[in-house]
């Protein structure tokens, strides 16, 4: 009985993330997505902790209520502009589990093994289920904690790294050792070895030894890849999740688990590969940490940035007819999205045309800009994607670039040695004013100079996004 209910609130709960990732496809269902998922997850929870093998309930109690405790004060401290590194860290706290299951069932299998026949008969839960294995199924399940280990470790350096790197705790530069990817080749080579070694000892210290290649592997892969990619990281981190999580899934025998990693690997990787083609990215060199490096010298920018205050952007805006907005990541630190739909409403009640243009890749999460645009009540039909409105430049009269830096570099077209060399961008120089609004002079996060700056239709609207754009509201009329 208890088994059958399992089972059927496993399907349940399948069904449920399947919807909650289709959902999330839109903004519109995006709100009742998120309400599917945490239904399913919620039912997936009771129906393990009675289903078969249950037992240490005070303990689980008090787990989950620990765990729920630390999840809503995370939740109400960070910040949306702090959601990229949050997702990172998560990412992290999958990848360790991974790794301390898998090192479970290898001990657990170990304490199995060493017991006679009369011993087995009496076991419950896990152990149970390892003591009716046959010799082929242990080897198997070797195999499967194995893979979930090594997946794990390496998701959680990873994930490690991709935080300190979002958070600036760490250079946003791509820096690999010297031996480069030869160190990678040479750790991953050794973890081949170690499960061949494993394979037929069924002992500790390949494990370990393969658990030390595998956390390497995930910091030096991750360092060696530079901050205009971290967007593909992230979602590629989310994938090796996923897979964890489903090999691990297959060593503890839970179907939901399989059916969860692999939906969240599956949808990580494709969503790593869209990001990949609309950054003319190569897939395998980005997993691989290949980019983030230039190839040669960069082409000498010429020309200087010209400052303009805010009632010169106020009389273009009056003027204009046609305006597009490109938020960036500067937006999210300056919380200025309140201020930007609030600048889109005044001008589109002036009959104004106001449109948002969003690059695949802007921010430092996938969707970054979406969401916030969303939670500042910005109408959905007005933010459209590259695609759809990059070859509306020429025609428009006046674009203005919030945060953003390398998704509107003319370098990836103009320059063959820069590091974002032959990336699609916003082609936003085509307007016939431009307008950034940004700090100071920096390159921003991923270090690379941006000649839009420099050319002598942009004016280069200096301060605090939400200041700026609070001053320039009431100019307006």
């Amino acid at each position: 009985m208890e088994f059958g209910f399992t089972t059927a609130a496993y399907v349940v709960a399948a069904v449920l993330f399947i919807l909650s990732l289709g959902g999330l496809s839109g903004q519109e269902s995006a709100k009742r997505a998120v309400w599917y998922g945490i239904v399913g997850m919620a039912l997936a929870v009771v129906a393990t902790l009675i289903g078969p093998g249950s037992g240490l309930w005070l303990l689980s109690l008090i787990l989950i209520a620990g765990g729920g405790i630390i999840g809503t004060y995370v939740a109400n401290k960070v910040q949306m502009t702090e959601m990229p590194q949050l997702v990172a860290a998560m990412h992290s706290l999958v990848g360790l589990a991974a790794v301390f299951v898998g090192f479970n069932a290898h001990f657990e299998l170990g304490n199995v093994l060493a017991m006679d026949e009369t011993a087995r008969h009496g076991l419950e839960g896990f152990a149970a289920v390892l003591a009716h294995k046959t010799g082929v199924e242990q080897s198997i399940l070797r195999v499967e904690l194995f893979l979930g280990i090594f997946i794990g470790a390496v998701t959680f350096t990873g994930s490690v790294i991709a935080f300190g790197k979002l958070a600036g705790k760490v250079t946003s530069k791509a820096e690999k050792l010297p031996g480069g990817h030869m160190l990678n080749a040479s750790a991953a080579a050794l973890s081949v070895l170690c499960l061949i070694w494993y394979f037929n000892t069924g002992g500790f210290l390949p494990l370990f030894i393969m658990t030390l290649a595998a956390l390497f592997i995930g910091y030096h892969l991750i360092m060696g890849i530079g901050g205009a990619d971290m967007p593909v990281v992230v979602s590629m981190l989310n994938s090796y999740s996923g897979w964890a999580a489903a090999a691990i899934g297959f060593s503890l025998g839970n179907d939901l688990l399989i059916v969860t990693g692999a939906l969240v690997g599956s949808s990580g990787a494709i969503l790593s590969y869209i990001m990949c083609k609309a950054m003319n990215r190569s897939f395998i060199s980005v997993i691989l940490g290949g980019f983030g490096n230039t190839t040669g010298p960069a082409q000498a920018i010429e020309g200087e940035q010209i400052a303009i205050d805010a009632d010169g952007v106020a009389a273009a805006l009056n003027d204009a007819d046609s305006v597009i907005i490109i938020p960036g990541y500067g937006m999210a630190v300056a919380q200025a999205q309140q201020s930007v739909s609030e600048l889109t409403r005044k001008l589109r009640a002036k009959g104004k045309t106001v449109r948002f243009a969003i690059h695949p890749v802007a921010g430092r999460l996938p969707g970054h800009m979406n969401v916030l645009l969303a939670e500042a009540k910005v109408p959905y039909d007005i933010v459209l994607e590259m695609d759809e409105i990059n070859e509306d430049f020429p025609s428009t009269d006046v674009a203005i670039v919030i945060g953003s830096n390398d998704i509107v570099n003319p370098a990836a077209q103009e320059d063959p040695n820069s590091p974002i060399a032959g990336m699609p961008v916003l082609e936003c120089w085509k307007a016939k004013q431009v307008f950034v609004s940004k700090r100071g002079q920096g390159t921003g996060y991923s270090g690379i100079e941006n000649p839009l700056f420099y050319k002598e239709n942009t004016r280069m609207f200096y301060g605090d996004a939400k200041a700026s754009l609070d001053g320039l509201l009431p100019k307006i009329d």
